[in-house]
């Protein structure tokens, strides 16, 4: 398929789009292909955005896998930035599931592509729960999967938002949201591709204390117990009194009982003083590790050809939009800045809809607001999910799916 230049349209379009598809021009449907791996995986449709006329691919299936990918001319990122990105809106409060995306190699078929097909990059928000909000970066380096050490954050209101990843021939990557930096650094740093630099020496070992004192301070050895220090802990009560019906032949010599001994001082130890032997805590010295060999091509890619969506989502309504890939960071931004203008529309569109359901809102006896429609909507939606996992009588079910494509199994 022959593709062309334009933000709104496919296309291998010069030295700086790569490829792009904002879904506004017709025959979705030919250029986006459901994987046939599998025959359950969810359907995604054609709609716009809520508070936004951009239109993207929207899951339309609750607690489903989706499997569906696009095509374009074979292309390599090497000595050239790579600039990913594409905007995401989950208007449906998204709970738990995936809004990312995977570049694969060319190899890679639309009809077989599923959760275990080798891609290049995956790239965008993850949630689940409180605990999972996260910008999964995974590069594929040397036959495995490698993910970002840093602990990105993204968003997780209704609205669209941007992301942006740029990579470039220096080993250097930026993750922006909404064309505002999010994360930035080296890929060597912030990724284990490479062995460590450094090592810890094998044939060192920590000295003796007589050689090597850790020790910040001592006992003071000229520190004295004084003589009045040794008493008891406890002593008899001496207030207590003999009962006066206490028989010594049958109830045995009487003794007063026990109490803390107010003298008592605890055990004794010397004071401390500074330890003159004192040298700081010893640090196993490093070498040069000799598996360690410097890559100067770790951003570098010889095969681009398919862009996909394989992720799993609970509640279903992310719409997937504005997808673009361009060997220049400026023409990203550029694309950002008018997706942003319609993001405040957006915002606007939304708060309008917000203040106008609060003020519909009848107030109860005491004053305080009922629940409003998004509100209830999550206890139903709870509802929901108890009902999905009593289907099959095994409360494991939905765990076991989420386990199925858990990035730290299937996608590392």
């Amino acid at each position: 398929m022959k593709l062309l230049k334009g933000l709104g349209l496919l296309g291998l379009a010069s030295a700086e789009i790569l490829w792009s598809d904002d879904l506004t021009t017709d025959g979705w449907e030919e250029r986006w292909v459901q994987s046939a791996h599998k025959d359950d995986y969810g359907k995604f449709t054609l709609e716009s955005g809520k508070w936004n006329d951009m239109k993207g691919l929207k899951t339309s299936q609750d607690a489903k896998f989706y499997a569906m990918s696009s095509g374009f001319d074979k292309f390599s990122n090497k000595d050239k930035t790579l600039a990913v990105q594409f905007t995401v809106q989950h208007q449906q409060k998204i709970d738990c599931g995936g809004g990312y995306v995977k570049i694969f190699p060319s190899d890679v078929t639309a009809e077989d592509m599923h959760g275990d097909s080798e891609y290049n990059i995956m790239f965008g928000p993850d949630i689940c729960g409180y605990s999972t909000k996260k910008v999964h970066v995974i590069f594929r380096y040397k036959g495995e999967n490698h993910l970002v050490k840093k602990d990105i954050k993204c968003k997780d209101d209704e609205l669209t938002h941007i992301y942006t990843l740029i990579v470039t021939p220096d080993n250097k990557y930026k993750v922006l949201i909404d064309n505002e930096e999010a994360a930035s650094g080296s890929l060597e740093e912030d990724w284990d591709f490479l062995p460590p630099k450094k090592i810890k020496d094998p044939e060192a070992k920590k000295p003796a204390q007589d050689e090597w004192d850790e020790r910040e301070e001592i006992p003071d050895p000229d520190d004295t117990k004084p003589e009045d220090w040794e008493q008891p802990e406890h002593i008899p009560d001496p207030d207590a009194e003999k009962p006066e019906d206490w028989d010594d032949d049958m109830d045995g010599d009487w003794e007063p009982p026990m109490v803390d001994n107010p003298d008592y001082k605890g055990e004794w130890t010397a004071k401390k003083m500074k330890n003159p032997a004192y040298k700081g805590k010893w640090v196993h010295p490093e070498i040069d590790n000799p598996d360690y060999a410097a890559d100067d091509q770790i951003y570098a890619f010889e095969d681009f050809g398919r862009i996909g969506l394989d992720l799993w989502q609970v509640k279903a309504g992310t719409v997937f939009s504005n997808f673009l890939m361009a060997d220049s960071a400026e023409d990203a931004s550029k694309a950002a800045e008018g997706i942003l203008e319609k993001m405040k529309a957006e915002e606007a569109a939304k708060k309008e809809e917000d203040d106008a359901k609060k003020a519909e809102e009848p107030e109860d006896e005491d004053g305080e607001e009922e629940l409003g429609d998004d509100e209830l909507g999550d206890y139903e939606d709870m509802a929901d999910m108890d009902d999905y996992e009593d289907e099959d009588g095994d409360d494991d079910m939905l765990d076991d799916l989420m386990d199925e494509d858990a990035v730290g199994k299937d996608e590392l």
